[in-house]
């Protein structure tokens, strides 16, 4: 039988292989497919290609890594290049709350250790019964079975059995509902988990919730995760979007900008608090990947942060999302487009007819007209390149309006 061979991702059986959505190269902030065209990525990959795609200074430091060491473990063990990129990664992060690195390789399963970190830690405390973690509806953690339970959008987790009988969603622009939760079993909660811009639907976290969290801490002694796995890197205008908040997170997580989109990485950052914790009682968190931190991983992480500083990415990224803003404006005319969401270099246009038949319609013409978008939850998302220059902004913007007009002349065809 000749079947094609390739599982891909979030397509059904019958649309597997088109040639219109078969990549072949990408360069700068575009990707060219088998068709033989090519398309400005307003995508950043996944979000993850922050610098754009074929970074030379990143790219020579894998090379180099590569022909040094090209495989080392940290599993019962270290190596240099890990200390070397978890010493820079904490430099960014903040060395005066953050103490330690634990490398992982994708954000969702960032996100599973960190629960495992988490209820490891409360017992460490005496409290083993503080297992349950709080995330917020409409977040997006992840699709391993862990993070996948603790995400907040309904992708089908039921229908996987996804156990979610230890996590609690509450809403991101209500502190009542947690503060409410809490009063009920707050001496059960681990950690409360929340996104500085929420899921794929681009959604800024609301003022009043992240006011609440220090008090609310401080009371029921649960751990504050930031899951900074979209928003970090510059995302935002800042390194890490939760540097603006009024309380510091005891865990970040990153992920998608920490290698520019060249190694599976991720991180799990953790406060000096938690470490001294586990120091005190030689404690061993049962976790290991075999492909976490290698030598190559590590070396594009350092090469990545080197390289934001050098392109002063994140004042880039800032400036970009005032110019975005006037992108946005402009956009919100159109028919088809009744607002739009986000922060900074993450953004998202949202469409009259939140149907996931018209989501789909937009970004298939929108491709069409060449431009790559991904769909959210009614809406389409922006997630430019930092390195984005204002001709690339101006040519997203007309080649999205292609795209948003034959979306809708075919709505009123039908």
């Amino acid at each position: 039988m000749n079947r094609y061979p390739l599982w891909e991702s979030f397509v059904p059986p019958s649309e597997y292989g088109r040639a219109d959505r078969h990549a072949v190269a990408a360069e700068g902030v575009r990707v060219r497919f088998s068709d033989g065209r090519w398309a400005l990525c307003a995508t950043s990959g996944l979000w993850n290609v922050n610098l754009g795609y074929g970074n030379p200074a990143i790219t020579s430091a894998v090379t180099d890594a590569l022909g040094h060491a090209s495989y080392l473990s940290l599993f019962r063990a270290g190596h240099e290049p890990a200390v070397r990129a978890a010493t820079a990664l904490l430099e960014v992060c903040g060395p005066g709350t953050f103490g330690r690195v634990l490398f992982s390789t994708s954000g969702g399963a960032a996100n599973d250790v960190m629960m495992k970190l988490v209820r490891h830690y409360q017992a460490l405390l005496g409290e083993p019964q503080r297992r349950v973690v709080v995330g917020l509806k409409g977040s997006y953690h992840g699709l391993t079975y862990g993070s996948f339970g603790l995400t907040g959008e309904d992708l089908g987790q039921h229908g996987y059995g996804v156990d979610q009988r230890a996590v609690r969603h509450v809403s991101p622009h209500d502190e009542t509902e947690l503060t409410t939760l809490l009063a009920r079993e707050g001496r059960r909660v681990a950690a409360v988990v929340v996104e500085p811009v929420l899921g794929s639907g681009a959604h800024p976290l609301g003022q009043r919730l992240l006011a609440a969290l220090e008090e609310l801490r401080r009371e029921y002694g649960f751990v504050l995760v930031a899951d900074e796995v979209a928003t970090g890197f510059g995302r935002t205008g800042r390194f890490f979007a939760s540097e603006a908040w009024p309380v510091r997170p005891d865990v970040l997580i990153t992920s998608k900008g920490l290698t520019n989109g060249t190694c599976a990485a991720s991180a799990v950052v953790v406060s000096h608090e938690i470490c001294q914790a586990f120091e005190d009682a030689d404690a061993t968190l049962v976790h290991g990947e075999t492909q976490a931190g290698t030598p190559p991983t590590c070396a594009a992480i350092e090469a990545t942060i080197a390289e934001m500083r050098r392109l002063d990415a994140c004042a880039r990224a800032a400036r970009l999302g005032t110019l975005l803003d006037g992108t946005l404006a402009r956009l919100e005319e159109h028919p088809l487009v009744s607002g739009s969401d986000g922060v900074g270099c993450f953004r998202s246009l949202t469409l009259t007819d939140p149907s996931p038949e018209t989501v789909r319609a937009v970004v298939t013409e929108a491709r069409h007209a060449g431009v790559l978008v991904q769909p959210g939850p009614g809406a389409i998302q922006l997630v430019p390149a930092l390195t984005y220059t204002g001709a690339d902004l101006a040519e997203l913007e007309d080649r999205l309006r292609i795209g948003l007009d034959v979306a809708a002349d075919r709505a009123v065809a039908a």
